[in-house]
């Protein structure tokens, strides 16, 4: 079964609410109303009460035969239980026996009883008198037709008033709903190649907030395609320039018969592209695990020194290569990281110093309240102007460094895991020449105990 819109279903719980709303309002109405007839005739019951005692006394017809309001009884009964007067005459006793000695002795006594002659209903009121009890009794006939005329109207208004209640409700919802319902139909045709905004209502209510929401998420999704988009984009044409250059190594050496040295220097061309194409992939697979959630690591108490020792000893024949120099200045610093990840970005960044700096590359930390940050800084030109702000993006790199063959994922690949253990990373430009570029990291517990202790 289809479910009922969402406008229908307002105006459903609100004709219901409405429904026992007037019902409510009709009983209290209807109450009210009679007792306030009753009220009404007991008032009246009084004054002719009072009438009628001053007649006993005379010796007169108990009630008026031009009294107005309706059929009027009264009684004079004597504290035996004997009516001595009554109009009309041959009336029945009027109250219970038991209570006349009650109301002789000086109360008062109203009620209702049903009479069958004369029939109907009627309301009494027993007083005491001089000698006796005087009762009088007015029909409640004209009471019952006020009711019964007061019900027929709402039982009649109460059902049109629901339904104009309703048909307004539906009118209300369905107004309210149009600015969703235009969100809706421009929702439908957002799409990956045709992102849009919805409409946003100017009435600054909670519809309006929400397609304020929608929009800043779709802006977000589209920031996000477009990402992805331009990293599928870069992967392609990183991953497509080794493999094309493997290849044309590959048929180059099979064009012809080739000597030892030629082959040798072939082979030796392809695996470096092998080696450019493993490293990528590599790099590529741990972007992708990093974009499905937090990075694995593994923390350790290791020593700074001992890291920065272990990224040195693995790039000095580089560096001696380039005529360059890595320093390590000794630092006692500890940290909590994942020693496999921290060397990872360490040499990302010795390897990008080496490759765009010059002089010296220096390896040194500086601890900061509860984090230690890892620098590696060279003596080059440093950042071209305006790329510190998209140094650490995927597939970012400087015009000048597109020849030495980096994919660009170096820095980012930095970032990643300084977040991964809750730190950051970042680079600026010495004053004194050269780029300095470090990731921060937290202190070790221990570290920290034994400055607090010192």
């Amino acid at each position: 079964m289809r479910p009922l819109p969402i406008r229908v279903r307002l105006t459903l719980a609100f004709a219901v609410v409405m429904a026992a709303v007037l019902a409510g309002m009709g009983f209290f109405v209807y109450v009210r109303v009679g007792n306030a007839l009753v009220t009404s005739v007991d008032q009246a019951l009084a004054a002719q009460a009072r009438e009628a005692a001053g007649h006993a006394h005379e010796g007169r017809n108990l009630v008026d035969p031009d009294v107005g309001g309706g059929p009027t009884l009264a009684e004079f009964v004597t504290p035996t239980g004997v009516v001595s007067l009554s109009t009309p005459v041959h009336l029945q006793l009027l109250v219970p026996k038991r209570d006349l000695a009650r109301i002789a002795g000086g109360h008062r006594l109203r009620g209702s009883i049903s009479l069958r002659r004369p029939s109907g209903d009627w309301r009494y009121l027993a007083v005491p008198a001089h000698g006796g009890v005087i009762v009088v009794a007015r029909s409640l006939e004209a009471r019952e037709e006020s009711l019964h005329r007061l019900l027929r109207e709402l039982l009649f208004a109460s059902p049109l008033a629901l339904l104009f209640a309703s048909l307004a409700g539906y009118g209300l919802a369905a107004a309210a709903l149009r600015p969703v319902e235009a969100m809706r139909r421009r929702a439908a045709a957002v799409s990956g190649t045709a992102p849009g905004r919805l409409p946003v209502p100017s009435s600054r209510d909670e519809i309006s907030r929400l397609a304020t929401t929608l929009n800043e998420m779709l802006g977000r999704l589209e920031a996000a395609f477009e990402h992805e988009r331009r990293f599928v984009a870069n992967a392609s044409h990183e991953l497509r320039t080794p493999l094309a250059m493997l290849r044309t190594e590959l048929e180059l050496a099979l064009r012809r018969p080739r000597s030892h040295d030629e082959l040798e220097a072939a082979v030796r061309s392809a695996a470096q592209e092998t080696d450019r194409l493993s490293q990528l992939a590599e790099d590529l697979l741990l972007i992708a695990r990093a974009d499905q959630g937090a990075l694995p690591i593994r923390p350790e108490h290791v020593a700074v020194d001992d890291l920065f020792s272990t990224v040195a000893e693995r790039f000095a024949r580089r560096a001696h290569e380039r005529a360059q120099e890595v320093e390590v200045r000794p630092t006692t610093a500890f940290v909590e990281a994942d020693p496999m990840r921290v060397e990872q970005a360490l040499a990302n960044l010795v390897e990008n110093a080496l490759a765009h700096g010059a002089g010296a590359v220096d390896l040194f930390a500086v601890a900061r309240d509860d984090v230690v940050e890892l620098h590696v800084a060279d003596a080059g030109a440093g950042f071209p102007d305006g790329f510190l702000q998209r140094a650490f993006d995927r597939f970012s790199r400087a015009d000048d460094a597109r020849s030495t063959g980096g994919s660009g994922l170096g820095l980012s690949i930095v970032a990643l895991i300084a977040q991964a253990h809750g730190g950051s990373a970042s680079a600026v430009n010495r004053p004194e020449g050269g780029a300095d570029v470090w990731l921060t990291l937290p202190r070790t517990r221990v570290t920290q105990l034994a400055h607090a202790l010192i």
